[in-house]
């Protein structure tokens, strides 16, 4: 194994693996998923799990968030709920005489949105300036939010009835999207075993400055320009697809680049390589395209863009 990248305490990277195995105990035979959600912790990223229900989707986020020592809020998502409910309110207090603002849940380090696409787009929109520059506006004050910060959002992409399709400005904001999809026998079976003992502890010891430590870290890993051209190339075709009216962004691109170093440093390695590309490239890019309307019915569905991705990567040369 590579050393990993000076100035990184050796315990730190212990526990990183403690906290992968404790994720690994909640959400049982999904190493991938697992290691993807701690990509998206470790590149300041903010993480999209879609996939249908009672496979896992709330246990995983709520694992990742508790396996830190920070503060963490799950909000219930539904159609009545206002911004102000999300991020805080300003009120008039009759004892000092002054107006106070009393944060919302937002004002965590880990926000659960449970069923993200339940809400009004008014409310989804309240998250966009948190997610982009972590911070928040209300009645023209600017507030900071506590680092670290991350929104761990959960959606249902087979029931739409009473839902509101996350709009690309919001999709473009989440660092990745996972489907976590459905165990395997052994897993499952063990899954039953276990389901009626109390759930798994996935305390690490980790605080909030040791995960700001580690996404320091992060910026550390080594990419050579030869990986710089090829991510481009990537994101370029997905400008260019004839089945595609809408490509990656820079915001896109940027994400791609803080994802293959955050991988690195899991992988224990301080530089990248063009395999991190290859197993990001998905989970990052295809929730930020759009299919275009020429393209048939068949060729449009919900993974449409994930198979779009893969036929870019089969068709980008890839460095040596």
């Amino acid at each position: 194994m590579v050393a990993p990248p000076a100035g990184i305490p050796p315990l730190i990277l212990a526990r990183l693996a403690e906290l992968e195995r404790a994720l690994g105990a909640a959400i049982r035979g999904k190493p991938e998923v697992v290691r993807l959600s701690l990509v998206s912790l470790l590149a300041r990223g903010h993480l999209l799990i879609e996939d249908v229900p009672g496979v896992g989707k709330t246990t995983l986020a709520q694992a990742l968030a508790r396996s830190v020592s920070c503060r963490f809020h799950r909000l219930q998502f539904t159609s009545d709920m206002l911004p102000s409910d999300v991020l805080g309110v300003t009120i008039y207090n009759a004892h000092s005489e002054a107006f106070e603002f009393k944060p919302g849940p937002i004002f965590s380090n880990f926000l659960l949105a449970d069923e993200i696409n339940r809400t009004t787009p008014k409310t989804q929109s309240a998250l966009l300036e948190a997610m982009n520059e972590s911070q928040v506006t209300i009645d023209g004050h600017s507030h900071s939010l506590p680092r670290p910060f991350m929104v761990i959002a959960t959606q249902n992409p087979v029931e739409h009835h009473g839902t509101y399709p996350l709009p690309e400005s919001q999709l473009d904001r989440f660092l990745m999207r996972l489907r976590i999809g459905y165990p395997d026998t052994a897993s499952e079976r063990e899954i039953l075993r276990n389901t009626e003992r109390r759930a798994p502890d996935v305390s690490t010891g980790l605080s909030g400055d040791d995960v700001v430590q580690l996404q320091d870290t992060v910026q550390q890993v080594a990419v050579e320009d030869s990986i710089v051209d090829y991510m481009l190339a990537i994101v370029e075709r997905t400008r260019n697809h004839e089945s595609l009216a809408l490509g990656v962004s820079p915001r896109g691109s940027q994400a791609l680049f803080r994802a293959v170093q955050a991988l690195a440093l899991l992988e224990g390695r301080d530089y990248a390589i063009p395999d991190d590309v290859k197993r990001l490239a998905v989970p990052l890019c295809a929730h930020r395209v759009v299919i275009n309307t020429r393209t048939t019915l068949v060729q449009r569905r919900a993974d449409a863009g994930e198979r779009i991705i893969e036929e870019i990567l089969s068709q980008v040369e890839v460095p040596l």
